[in-house]
C-alpha cells in the first residue's frame, strides 16, 4: 500500500467525527464531543478473537487460514512454492465469518509451501503480509513457511528443561548480543554470530582461556539475556557476508527467529531448529535464557505486518490522526486494546512454550498497560513457575494512555510478578547516563550516598533511607525486592569501561577497574535482582561509542584476548558473583525482612556507606555481614563493631573463603575506591 492511505483514511474518520461531535454537542454534552477527538475511539466497538488457530494450523484434514482483519472487505491467500522472487502458483480466496475472522482451508498438508496474506481495504488492495502470527518464515521473513514443527526439535528436546529459579533475585543476569559474543576472531568460536555458537563446547581464546558457553560457566551466571532474537526488519538475510550489524530493536515478524543467527536463513526448518539447540545447550550447562522482546513498536508504520492485517487497529495514534511515538522510534502499539494484549501475551507463551524460554525482557515496558503486563506474568507462570518477567520501567516520550495505566517504574507495586530496571542506583553509582563526563559514587561524586542506599534497599521503605533526598525517585515504589532489577550498564549508551574514562579524565586504567569493582559491587551485593553487560567483567569497551546499535565488529565485538588482559578483574567478578549465589542475606524476597535485617550505620564524611545485614538474614549462615563502600578518591576511616571478623574483600580483591585474614574491628583504614566486605559466624 501506499504510504499516507491509512493516514487519510483516519484523517477523514477524525474529521467526520468532529463534525458529527460538533451537532451533537449541545444534546449530549462534552462527553461525546471528547470520545469524537479521539481518533481511537471507533476500536472499541472492534470484536476480538482469542483463540490459537490464528494464521496456519495443520491437522489431520488438512491446512486451514485464519485471518483476524475485521475491516477487510476480501481477503486472500497466496501460495508459493519459494520463499521469494517466485510467482504465487494458487491464490485462495478467503471467506469472513465471526468476530472479524476471515478463513480458507485445503484438505492437503502444504509442508513445504510459503504464502501470504493479502486484504481490499478502502476499496484497494493492501500488500501482501505473512500476517502477525507467521512462526517459520523465509529468506528476510517477508512469506511465512508451513513447516512440520515436531521435526525442528533436537533430540532429547522433550525433556529440555531451564534451571528451576526460586524467585528472580536468585538470579544472576548476563545481557548478550549473538554476533557481539562470538563474531571476534578471538572466540575460538566456529559459528561466528550464529545461534549455534553457543552450543559449541571448549572453546578458547589464544591465550588459552575459556570463550563463550564455557566462559559463560565459569563466570557463574544462572541467565544470560539475549538482545533481540526474533525476526527483525534491518539486516538483509541474502547478503550476510556484507556483515550487516543490528541489536534488532526493529520489529518485523514477533514469532519466529531472525535468520541472520541461522547458518541457512533460506531454511525456514533451520533457524527454528538451530535456536532450539542454543537453548538447550544453555540449559544443559545450568544456564537459562530470557528473551528481549519489543512489542511497544514495530520497523514500519503503514507497511507494517499489523496494518497490512488489520488497518490503525493495533497502533495508538494523537488527535490529528498521526502515529503516537511514545517509543521514540515513529510508532507505539495499543496494548490496551484487547487483540494487541492476546497477541502479547500469548506471543510470550508461544515462546516460552515452543522454545523453553525461560524469562522475557520488556522494552520500554511503560508503552504497554499494567493489564496486560500482569496478564503476561500470570500466563507465563502457569507454564513455567520458574518463568520471571522484567522491563524498563519508562517511554521515550509520551502517550495517550494515561499515566495511572501504564507500566511505569513508579506502579511497579501494582504488577505482581514484575521487576523493573532501577536507574536510581545506576545513575548514583556511576554517574548520569546521558552525561559522559558526569561522575557518581563510585567515582568520587558526593551526594549520591542516599540515592545508592535506595538502590541497596531496592527502592522498598526502609526506615533508615530518606526517599526525600532521591535522584530520580522521591518514594518507595517497589512493594518487594523481587520488583528490582539493578544494573550500572546495558547494550544502551556508554559501557562502564568507556563511562569511567569519560569520566575520568587522567586516571590510570587501574584506578578505573577498581572504580568498576567497587560499582559492580554495590550492585551485586543490593537487595533486588544483578544484571551485568557481556565483557565488563573484562572490561570491554566500545571505543566511547555511546549508541552502537549498528555499529560494526569493530566497535561492538568483544575481545577475548581481554580475559587474559584483565585477567584479575575477571577473577573479582567471578568471586563476587559466587559471593551473591553462596549467601541468601543478599536474596532477601519481602519489603519486611529487609526492614528487619537490614541497618545503616551512621558515618561521618561523604561519599561513604557502611550498613549490616544482620541475625542471619534470609537465613544466611553468617550471623552478621558488614559491608563499607568507600567512593572517595582518598581513604575513609569507619569504626567496626569490636568481634571476631572474618575479611572477604578489601583493597579491590574479594575471597569469600575468607583468606584476606581476619580482624577484631575497632577504627579502620578503608582504601580509597574500594568495597570493605566482613562476615561473622558468631
Amino acid at each position: 500500500m501506499p504510504c499516507g492511505v491509512i493516514h487519510n483514511y483516519m484523517k477523514l474518520t477524525f474529521m467526520q467525527l468532529c463534525t458529527a461531535a460538533m451537532m451533537l454537542t449541545a444534546a449530549t454534552g462534552s462527553p461525546i464531543l471528547a470520545q469524537a477527538q479521539n481518533p481511537d475511539a471507533r476500536y472499541a466497538s472492534w470484536p476480538s478473537y482469542d483463540s490459537t488457530d490464528l494464521e496456519l494450523t495443520v491437522d489431520s484434514e488438512g491446512t486451514h487460514f485464519a485471518l483476524w482483519s475485521p475491516e477487510a472487505q476480501q481477503a486472500r491467500v497466496l501460495l508459493y512454492n519459494t520463499d521469494r522472487n517466485t510467482p504465487a502458483y494458487k491464490s485462495l480466496q478467503m471467506t469472513k465469518g465471526d468476530r472479524g475472522v476471515w478463513r480458507v482451508s485445503v484438505p492437503q498438508h502444504l509442508y513445504g509451501k510459503f504464502y501470504t496474506f493479502q486484504i481490499m481495504h478502502n476499496g484497494k488492495w493492501l500488500a501482501e503480509t505473512p500476517g502477525i502470527w507467521a512462526k517459520a518464515v523465509g529468506t528476510n521473513g517477508m512469506r511465512a513457511a508451513i513447516i512440520d514443527f515436531s521435526n525442528t526439535n533436537p533430540e532429547g528436546w522433550a525433556e529440555d528443561r531451564g534451571p528451576r529459579t526460586k524467585n528472580i533475585t536468585d538470579a544472576v543476569i548476563y545481557e548478550m548480543h549473538h554476533r557481539d559474543f562470538s563474531v571476534h576472531p578471538t572466540s575460538g568460536i566456529v559459528n561466528k554470530g550464529k545461534f549455534l555458537a553457543l552450543t559449541e563446547q571448549g572453546t578458547m581464546s589464544p591465550t588459552g582461556n575459556p570463550t563463550g558457553i564455557e566462559h559463560l560457566k565459569q563466570l557463574g551466571v544462572t541467565h544470560v539475556h539475549i538482545l533481540p532474537s526474533y525476526d527483525y526488519n534491518s539486516v538483509d538475510e541474502s547478503n550476510l557476508p556484507s556483515n550487516q550489524y543490528n541489536w534488532g530493536y526493529d520489529p518485523f515478524n514477533y514469532n519466529t527467529p531472525e535468520g541472520s543467527y541461522s547458518t541457512n536463513p533460506a531454511d525456514p526448518a533451520t533457524r527454528v531448529r538451530e535456536m532450539k539447540q542454543m537453548v538447550q545447550a544453555l540449559h544443559n550447562a545450568g544456564i537459562g535464557v530470557v528473551m528481549d522482546v519489543v512489542y511497544n513498536h514495530t520497523a514500519n508504520n503503514d507497511d507494517s505486518n499489523f496494518s497490512l492485517t488489520a488497518p490503525g487497529y493495533f497502533y495508538r495514534h494523537r488527535a490529528d490522526g498521526s502515529y503516537s511515538d511514545a517509543s521514540g522510534c515513529g510508532n507505539e502499539t495499543a496494548s490496551d486494546r484487547r487483540q494487541m494484549s492476546d497477541f502479547i501475551v500469548n506471543s510470550v507463551k508461544y515462546w516460552a512454550d515452543e522454545y523453553h524460554i525461560d524469562g522475557f525482557r520488556f522494552d520500554l515496558m511503560a508503552i504497554h498497560d499494567i493489564e496486560t503486563m500482569n496478564r503476561v506474568a500470570a500466563e507465563l507462570k502457569k507454564i513455567n513457575p520458574s518463568i520471571f518477567v522484567y522491563g524498563e520501567g519508562w517511554t521515550a516520550g509520551d502517550s495517550p494512555l494515561p499515566a495511572e495505566q501504564r507500566a511505569l517504574k513508579e506502579n511497579v507495586a501494582k504488577m505482581d510478578g514484575i521487576a523493573v530496571f532501577s536507574d536510581d542506583i545506576r545513575d548514583a553509582i556511576k554517574g548520569h547516563y546521558s552525561n559522559a563526563e558526569d561522575r557518581g559514587f563510585a567515582t568520587g561524586k558526593p551526594g549520591n550516598e542516599e540515592t545508592v542506599k535506595i538502590g541497596i534497599v531496592a527502592s522498598t521503605a526502609h526506615p533508615h533511607v530518606d526517599y526525600s533526598k532521591g535522584n530520580n525517585s522521591k518514594f518507595a515504589y517497589a512493594s518487594a525486592p523481587t520488583q528490582i532489577i539493578n544494573y550500572v550498564s546495558c547494550h544502551d549508551d556508554l559501557t562502564l569501561t568507556d563511562k569511567l574514562a569519560k569520566s575520568m579524565p587522567g586516571s590510570s586504567e587501574d584506578e578505573r577497574q577498581r572504580a568498576a569493582r567497587l560499582a559492580q559491587t554495590i550492585v551485586f551485593t543490593s537487595q533486588g535482582t544483578p544484571f551485568i553487560f557481556a565483557g565488563e567483567e573484562i572490561f570491554r569497551d566500545k571505543k566511547g561509542v555511546h549508541n552502537s546499535y549498528k555499529s560494526p565488529d569493530s566497535i561492538n565485538a568483544i575481545d577475548w584476548n581481554l580475559k587474559h588482559k584483565n585477567a584479575e578483574q575477571f577473577d573479582y567478578y567471578r568471586q563476587l558473583i559466587r559471593l551473591r549465589k553462596e549467601h541468601p542475606a543478599f536474596r532477601m524476597t519481602t519489603a519486611d525482612d529487609i526492614a528487619k535485617h537490614l541497618v545503616f550505620d551512621k558515618v561521618s564524611g561523604s561519599n561513604l556507606i557502611s550498613y549490616s545485614l544482620k541475625d542471619n538474614a534470609n537465613g544466611d549462615n553468617w550471623k552478621e555481614i558488614k559491608l563499607v563502600f568507600n567512593g572517595n578518591t582518598e581513604p575513609a576511616t569507619v569504626n567496626i563493631p569490636k568481634a571476631d571478623w572474618t575479611i572477604i574483600a578489601f583493597d579491590g580483591k574479594i575471597d569469600p573463603d575468607g583468606s584476606l585474614g581476619t580482624t577484631r574491628g575497632g577504627k579502620t583504614e578503608i582504601p580509597a575506591t574500594s568495597a570493605y566486605i566482613l562476615a561473622r559466624t558468631k
